[in-house]
């Protein structure tokens, strides 16, 4: 059942995403962008991150053997985002991001064994680390991108997806399929307003790396 989840899911997002140019390892970025190529980049980018978070918490929840390759999928998703950030910002920067949203998966991982095994004080202490990390995120990006950026509008997001994502992670361990399905369905929502929040200031930032026809 779990694999054909999985095959769906993939499915969906690619009939979302269809022309969309996702950044990996081998692929060598547009330039310069169509913005209707960015946008649905970007977007096919962090639904990836919410898909292959959702499918980390239902593998390590049941405690099934392929929660390690999920998670380096996963993990795989912060790196491709990190391509991205690089093509604009510089590799600094595109080394950066990934690094802290490396941590938010790594803490977010910690969070969920802390509360499957019923420890309070780890899942307190894990769950301070993984919002400061949020805040710390929201703080690169502002500073990246001040003028179309604000750190609290950012902070407000981050903090959005991090309290749904802690909603789809609590009910998936009490059993209550029916609200994680709930929560799921809230945080992909949720995940494209970011990613167009992000993708249009990037296009305003730097006009000059898009054309306005599609590819």
């Amino acid at each position: 059942m779990l694999a054909t989840f999985r095959r769906r899911t993939l499915f969906a997002a690619a009939m979302m995403f269809p022309g969309a140019v996702i950044p990996g390892p081998h692929r060598a970025l547009p330039d310069p962008w169509s913005k209707p190529a960015f946008h649905d980049a970007m977007r096919k980018l962090w639904t990836d991150h919410v898909t292959w978070t959702r499918l980390y918490i239902v593998s390590a929840v049941a405690g099934l053997p392929d929660t390690k390759a999920t998670t380096d999928r996963l993990l795989q998703n912060q790196a491709d985002i990190g391509s991205v950030v690089a093509d604009f910002y510089g590799k600094p920067a595109g080394d950066q991001l990934p690094a802290l949203l490396r941590t938010h998966i790594t803490t977010a991982a910690e969070l969920v064994g802390a509360a499957k095994a019923g420890d309070a004080a780890k899942t307190a202490d894990a769950k301070k680390r993984w919002y400061d990390n949020a805040n710390e995120i929201a703080a690169f990006l502002a500073k990246a991108n001040p003028k179309h950026w604000t750190d609290a509008a950012l902070q407000a997001a981050m903090k959005t997806h991090l309290d749904q994502t802690l909603d789809e992670a609590t009910h998936r361990i009490k059993g209550a399929y029916d609200e994680d399905i709930k929560d799921y369905e809230r945080i992909v929502a949720h995940i494209l307003t970011m990613a167009d929040l992000l993708s249009s200031g990037i296009e305003a930032q730097f006009p000059e790396k898009f054309t306005q026809k599609a590819a």
